[in-house]
């Protein structure tokens, strides 16, 4: 079965204390938005961004959030989490996000996209859904959602298939990469496998090791 895009979503201007930037706005309140949406290689048309040095660029150009996962988060919170809820900009269907290999190529409408990185959970993400311990509840689940690049720039919009047209043979994937560096300190050699891996990551798990070893 092909996956497809539940929802595209934007992020609005949020103005609160718990805002992870100085200015105190923050965009992780997405919303589904009608028609097609344009991802370039900087980020997604039209959505708002408020820590840039956190958020964004072009190893976190698109997140994307599985709706089965969202679902989950919803009845464990007794919450009512829309699309878009957990922050993403696509949400997805019957796409195994968790699983996805870092590295792997998505063919969604006129875009090619690849997988980065997992999101890391912060005290935005925990003062936006209301719920202190959530950072510690969400990566204790460890289906963190997934950030890509853009490789090719085009536009996607709901009910766009979601084609899986290159997965590298190393098989590392989005949840050995959160526990790695959250859970599972053993998992770290496997990060060292996957050069599609932003650098930065690659670079954190050999510091790890050295002073494990």
């Amino acid at each position: 079965m092909t996956g497809r895009l539940a929802s595209v979503n934007l992020g609005i201007v949020t103005e609160a204390r718990w805002a992870g930037d100085a200015s105190g706005r923050s965009g992780i309140d997405k919303r589904p938005v009608d028609g097609p949406v344009l991802l370039r290689t900087d980020g997604v048309a039209g959505d708002f961004i408020g820590n840039r040095a956190r958020h964004g660029g072009p190893d976190q150009a698109v997140y994307a959030y599985a709706e089965e996962d969202a679902a989950w988060w919803a009845a464990e919170l007794g919450l009512d989490v829309r699309a878009g809820g957990f922050g993403e900009n696509l949400t997805t269907y019957a796409v195994d996000v968790t699983g996805a290999v870092i590295g792997e190529q998505w063919a969604v409408g006129s875009a090619l996209l690849q997988i980065t990185k997992a999101r890391t959970p912060c005290a935005t993400f925990a003062g936006f859904r209301g719920v202190p311990d959530l950072p510690r509840r969400f990566t204790a689940r460890a289906t963190p959602g997934a950030y890509l690049r853009v490789l090719r720039e085009g536009e996607v919009g709901a009910g766009d298939p979601v084609e899986v047209v290159d997965r590298p043979a190393h098989g590392v994937t989005i949840g050995e990469v959160f526990r790695a560096l959250s859970l599972e300190p053993e998992l770290l050699p496997r990060l060292l496998d996957a050069p599609e891996l932003p650098e930065s990551l690659r670079e954190k798990a050999r510091r790890r090791l050295a002073g494990r070893s």
